[in-house]
């Protein structure tokens, strides 16, 4: 163990995809590499898990995986966590009987999980977690980084594009697809490893100290099922039910397969109309890291029967013919990758995107100079929340979102509009 440099040397997949979070040296006297699972929850496709595997098998320590959900997230409901939970009961059945610890934590009420990752932290050689731009994590990851008194990487498991690259955000979209265009082809050949896990020669994990166990207790049976009596017992907003959409990486796979062998040809044109249902329904799962971009990626290229030469050798930021695929494959390429990682660069380049000072001069004026447009008509919150409008298509998608938790991706543009206009 190199106690004092950098580590393991990353695979060329993680290459500019770890942070150092802290200057804290690594244990050598630690029991287990702590793998703190947040964003990218899935054990395949996953640069941090790889990383964390990599620390494992060069340390010759077992390897222990920390997933949990907290009560007092944003929006926190009987939806969003039954999903979440589905994924974790999904990796508890994975993992068990094969060495790896997995510790399931479901949060009973605020803050009752505050101190678990020290806890955990306490006993390892080094900590690795996911990075992600957005939301309470970079808060989290922060603070995180400063009671933990090992070496803490996070790794970028965001995107096919390492975010620590682009030394600027973009205002456009085709000024994005330029840059893509010119800088992916140097990473497109190195995907993460679909299953780090396979094969890797990690010890086997004993057991974890019984303080911890006893404080805060892994979930298990009915409390990853999410059923209706565990969920009931949580502090989070109940009257926002789970829908038929299960998640996890299995269930994920299936709306890939489903997409790839019924919904791609013709998307390009289909995926346009709201009477049609020919979008990839993937976005809960890539939201909740459920899948990798990478996998989805490599699978529309497989099905294309896509080799790297095929790229257009011009970066010209254009939507269509880069790729050197189908027109319809172009189309679902240019949202999976063009249009979602543009805005995982602005997170991460701006810190304030959520505020009003974070959106482009041009728009902010264009918002100021018509503040005091006539507006015939005017909603509150509770008229919004039961589709009460005036506009019946309106009222579908917000119907539609209520009862499936989706909403057609080009009624969610106009959904989006009329709350500003309205």
């Amino acid at each position: 163990m190199n106690a004092g440099g950098q580590g393991p040397s990353p695979d060329p997949a993680l290459a500019h995809r770890i942070r150092l979070v802290n200057r804290r040296e690594p244990n050598p006297d630690g029991a287990h590499v702590l793998h703190w699972m947040t964003s990218a929850r899935r054990l395949g496709w996953n640069p941090a898990l790889q990383r964390s595997v990599q620390w494992a098998v060069q340390l010759a320590r077992p390897l222990v995986i920390l997933e949990g959900i907290r009560t007092g997230y944003r929006w926190a409901s009987d939806r969003h966590h039954r999903f979440c939970l589905d994924g974790m009961a999904e990796h508890a059945r994975a993992l068990a009987g094969t060495g790896v610890g997995y510790f399931p934590y479901v949060e009973p009420e605020d803050g009752a999980g505050r101190g678990l990752l020290e806890a955990l932290a306490r006993e390892a050689a080094v900590v690795v977690t996911d990075d992600f731009p957005s939301f309470f994590l970079p808060r989290m990851l922060k603070a995180a980084g400063a009671r933990v008194k090992v070496r803490m990487e996070a790794v970028d498991s965001n995107g096919l594009l390492p975010l620590a690259l682009p030394h600027r955000s973009f205002k456009t979209a085709q000024s994005f697809r330029r840059y893509l265009q010119k800088t992916l082809p140097d990473h497109l050949p190195e995907p993460p490893d679909p299953a780090p896990l396979d094969g890797a020669k990690i010890p086997q994990l004993d057991t974890l100290p019984l303080e911890v166990l006893e404080r805060w207790p892994p979930a298990h049976g009915g409390r990853l099922d999410g059923g209706a009596a565990e969920l009931a017992a949580l502090p989070i907003d109940h009257s926002v039910a789970p829908v038929s959409l299960r998640g996890g990486s299995t269930a994920a796979g299936y709306r890939l397969q489903t997409f790839l062998e019924n919904k791609l040809e013709g998307y390009a044109e289909g995926a346009r109309h709201p009477d049609r249902e020919q979008t990839s329904e993937l976005s809960p799962y890539l939201h909740w890291g459920h899948i990798s971009s990478h996998e989805v990626v490599a699978a529309v290229l497989a099905r294309e029967g896509w080799r790297v030469e095929d790229l257009s050798p011009e970066a010209t930021g254009r939507r269509a013919g880069w790729w050197g695929v189908s027109s319809d494959a172009e189309a679902f390429l240019d949202q999976l990758v063009t249009w979602r990682e543009m805005g995982y660069v602005t997170a991460w380049r701006e810190p304030n995107h959520e505020e009003w000072g974070s959106l482009p001069e041009w728009a902010r004026a264009t918002l100021t100079n018509h503040a005091a447009d006539p507006r015939p008509h005017l909603y509150g919150r509770v008229a919004f929340e039961e589709a009460q409008t005036h506009d019946p298509l309106w009222n579908a998608a917000q119907r539609q979102l209520k009862a499936r938790g989706m909403i057609h991706n080009t009624l969610r543009m106009l959904w989006g509009k009329k709350i500003l206009e309205w």
